[in-house]
């Protein structure tokens, strides 16, 4: 999305535009622990915002990085995928992009496969770890200087996936919402972890002009007809329904309709990867709007929770 992506999150927050990943925040959670009460007097009283920080993407960031489930979701969607890669690669007419954004015939094409990068090949975890030690929300600051270091980890079994794939012929395309002005210090980190980039033009990062298209915030639409242009996409591989489609309702209905339209993609020419802290359906829970304090978004997701009365 990141994802989510990253950068592209705070556009679509002040565009009030629909995506799958708005700006990066903390997911939903109850509050403090009973354990700050039992802290000594002496101990400095939280703030009403670390509180909430602390708490919303604590759970979601410790399970991506000490849970085997995830791992294990990660490793079978991707060797699930590698075992889909010759059906689509002998069938001529197997395209991964919806109409709409396929502007040209897709047969004869040289084949290629759309990955995100943020949380679906690349892990972002220590920065969101970060934020959650000190109490912060993601910005573009915290952000660009996190993609500087390239510490970013490859998502278990991408790798694999990704040689496979390119042994067959394929192409891999990154098309991201990490600015262009990042691209090469993606590019590298991408190649420290073992990923294959063909050359400097697979990476479709927010801000690349398409010409004849305008894109809607860090919609990805645009980039994908780019792509489509000179590849058969054989699969897409994201975290976000807007890594995979434009999300132009980005509500609880508005995905829903999204979901249940492709639900038969998802599986042979779409593969979604799990990401619990940040993405389209935390602001779809308080209407896009980041206007509003912290504090009344976590309010927002606390209220969207269902309680089975």
């Amino acid at each position: 999305m990141r994802r989510t992506a990253a950068v592209s999150l705070s556009v679509l927050a002040c565009a009030v535009m629909a995506l799958s990943a708005c700006k990066r925040t903390e997911a939903p959670a109850d509050a403090a622990p009973p354990a700050a009460a039992a802290a000594p007097a002496s101990a400095p009283a939280a703030s009403a915002d670390a509180a909430v920080s602390a708490n919303d993407n604590l759970n979601a960031v410790l399970w991506m990085q000490r849970a085997q489930e995830y791992r294990a979701i990660t490793e079978q969607t991707y060797r699930a995928a590698a075992d889909h890669l010759d059906k689509a690669l002998k069938e001529p007419n197997w395209d991964a992009l919806v109409s709409e954004e396929r502007g040209n015939a897709a047969k004869g094409l040289k084949p290629a496969v759309v990955l995100d990068v943020d949380e679906t090949v690349l892990d972002n975890s220590p920065y969101q770890a970060r934020l959650v030690r000190d109490g912060k929300e993601y910005d573009e600051m915290t952000w660009d200087q996190w993609v500087a270091e390239k510490k970013a980890k490859a998502i278990p079994g991408v790798v694999d996936f990704a040689k496979a794939a390119n042994a067959k012929g394929v192409t891999l395309l990154y098309i991201s919402n990490r600015a262009v002005h990042l691209k090469e210090a993606t590019l590298a980190n991408l190649r420290a972890e073992g990923l294959p980039v063909a050359d400097d033009s697979v990476f479709l990062g927010l801000g690349t002009v398409v010409e004849g298209c305008e894109q809607a915030g860090s919609e990805k639409n645009c980039r994908r007809r780019l792509a489509g242009q000179k590849y058969r996409v054989l699969m897409q591989f994201g975290d976000q329904l807007g890594d995979f489609v434009e999300v132009t309702a980005n509500t609880n209905d508005g995905r829903d309709a999204l979901l249940q339209q492709y639900h038969d993609w998802f599986g042979e020419r779409w593969w979604m990867l799990p990401n619990p802290t940040y993405g389209g359906f935390e602001p779809a829970q308080f209407n896009n709007d980041y206007s509003q304090s912290r504090q009344a978004r976590h309010d927002a997701k606390r209220a969207a929770l269902d309680y089975a009365p």
